[in-house]
């Protein structure tokens, strides 16, 4: 073989980044599929609502919901473009694992608040993969980056 990096570095950087912008994309869908609907303050305070007395939602969820009722048009503005930042800056592969992890956060909080849509559990196994494999952003802004720092030291 040639070159200074196994074979496998690739196959798990086309892996990786193959998850990265999968989950992206992911992101962005959730996010236009909110502004096209119109998603706003109604929306926030209808889920924050429905965790009130859901014995689904784990008890930590209750202050999270209790911010969000006192804020509910903050929240609908906020948390589309939420998901439009990740799905942009994971397609990118700019800031990727910080990135990654944000999203499962952002997934963690909807699955507490009972608000589990089938393409969620795919999503947090995605961003998983990304967070675990440092080179999922090899083919992606972060790799161009650190490939320039390097030529330029």
């Amino acid at each position: 073989m040639t070159g200074s990096r196994p074979a496998w570095h690739l196959i798990v950087s086309a892996l990786g980044g193959g998850a990265r912008v999968a989950v992206g994309v992911l992101w962005l869908n959730e996010g236009f599929v909110k502004y096209r609907a119109g998603f706003g303050a109604a929306d926030i305070a209808l889920v924050a609502g429905s965790t009130e007395e859901n014995p689904r939602v784990p008890w930590f969820f209750a202050p999270v919901g209790s911010f969000m009722q006192t804020a509910p048009g903050l929240f609908g503005v906020v948390m589309p473009a939420l998901e439009v930042a990740l799905g942009l800056l994971l397609v990118a592969g700019l800031l990727t694992r910080i990135a990654a992890f944000l999203s499962i956060g952002t997934l963690m909080l909807y699955w507490s608040a009972d608000q589990l849509t089938a393409a969620y559990p795919a999503m947090v196994v995605l961003s998983a993969v990304v967070l675990l494999l440092p080179a999922a952003g090899r083919f992606g802004a972060d790799g161009w980056l650190r490939r320039r720092r390097r030529v330029s030291a």
